[in-house]
């Protein structure tokens, strides 16, 4: 472990890599959207994404007190979001991730247009408006190449650091047909963000359909898995090699024995993968990063240490809070208590400030 040799100063600091921003309505995008959308929104049965990956008020999607009575959407208030997360916890940055279900329309230039609304109303309703945000866009992920558009669109704005992408998507995103979008955003310099959910119209297991919420969000882990691996068996870091993914509210602790087999199977099949030029376990350290919420915690948690020790990497973790989400599992009392203090700063604020270049 490294010595803890920061400052007072630093060691105080909070970078928060997943806060969540919601669209109260679809009316509040009308200021950014064309007439044309604004009309038929208005006078057709369509109005915009309906789904959600979250059910509506449960602990996982809202904590007591972060409904706003105005709207009613927990995540809707840039008021209680200073009050809950930006001031309570003294944090210097915090990237908000909106969880709109653009990737849900089947009808491509309503994705454009909504995915765009939904970028300039986060560049006025929040980033203009706060200076410690920052923010992941949003686009048509499920056309590549109009996201690559979007990212060019908007991709520049300093207030933006990362692209969001939701883990279910309609085919893994190591697919050749993702290509457009993985170039534009290393062009930008941006971060991919993989962040858990997705409404791709597939089943989120490999076989088919659950029954209950309980199993898609306990083998979500599997969906980011399954991401990673195709990621780097399809070589997309080796097209892209300064390419950074951050994997949010996935967790982490599965993450040594995925490597583990990974690796194994690489070296008993690299030759179908000749691209493949090191041990995949190499391409995470290097090119991924994992927020830590949701924590899952070993019966002992002083196991953490030991789970991180087998991920081989002080770099690789990144705190978030989830909010407005509620976990049972607070990493300040849970995790860091049983940390090195110079682990827990760079986990709390300094991973992430390299990562997104923060100064």
């Amino acid at each position: 472990m490294v010595e803890p040799t920061a400052s007072l100063a630093t060691r105080r600091a909070l970078i928060d890599c997943d806060v969540h921003v919601n669209v109260p309505h679809v009316e509040a995008l009308f200021p950014y959207l064309p007439i044309y959308w604004r009309e038929h929104i208005t006078q057709t049965l369509f109005k915009g994404p309906v789904e959600s990956s979250y059910p509506k008020n449960a602990p996982i999607t809202a904590r007591p007190g972060s409904i706003p009575p105005d709207s009613g959407v927990a995540g809707s208030s840039l008021d209680l979001l200073r009050a809950q997360v930006l001031d309570a916890a003294d944090v210097e940055y915090a990237i908000v991730n909106c969880s709109y279900a653009i990737d849900s329309l089947h009808n491509p230039d309503a994705a454009v247009a909504l995915a765009s609304a939904v970028n300039d109303w986060l560049i006025s309703e929040w980033l203009e408006k706060e200076p410690r945000l920052r923010a992941s866009l949003v686009v048509p992920s499920q056309i590549p190449a109009l996201a690559a558009r979007e990212i060019d669109r908007v991709g520049d704005h300093p207030g933006f650091v990362q692209v969001y992408l939701p883990v279910r998507s309609q085919h893994p995103y190591g697919s050749r047909l993702f290509h457009p979008l993985w170039e534009a955003i290393a062009r930008h310099g941006l971060i991919a963000g993989i962040h858990f959910g997705g409404i791709p119209g597939v089943p989120p297991t490999p076989s088919g359909w659950p029954s209950y919420y309980l199993e898609e969000y306990a083998g979500m882990a599997q969906v980011f898995q399954s991401q990673v691996v195709s990621i780097i068996s399809e070589g997309v870091f080796d097209l892209f090699p300064d390419l950074r993914v951050v994997l949010i509210e996935g967790g982490f602790t599965w993450l040594p024995a995925f490597m583990w087999r990974f690796d194994k199977e690489w070296r008993n099949l690299r030759r179908l993968v000749p691209w493949v030029r090191r041990p995949p376990s190499a391409y995470i350290r290097e090119h991924m990063r994992f927020t830590i919420q949701p924590l899952d915690l070993p019966p002992d948690p002083r196991q953490l240490l030991q789970i991180i020790d087998q991920i081989g990497s002080e770099d690789i973790l990144l705190y978030a809070s989830d909010y407005p989400h509620l976990h049972a599992a607070d990493p300040e009392e849970a995790l860091f208590p049983h940390l090195p203090e110079a682990l827990v700063q760079k986990i709390r604020s300094e991973n992430a400030r390299a990562l997104y270049r923060f100064t």
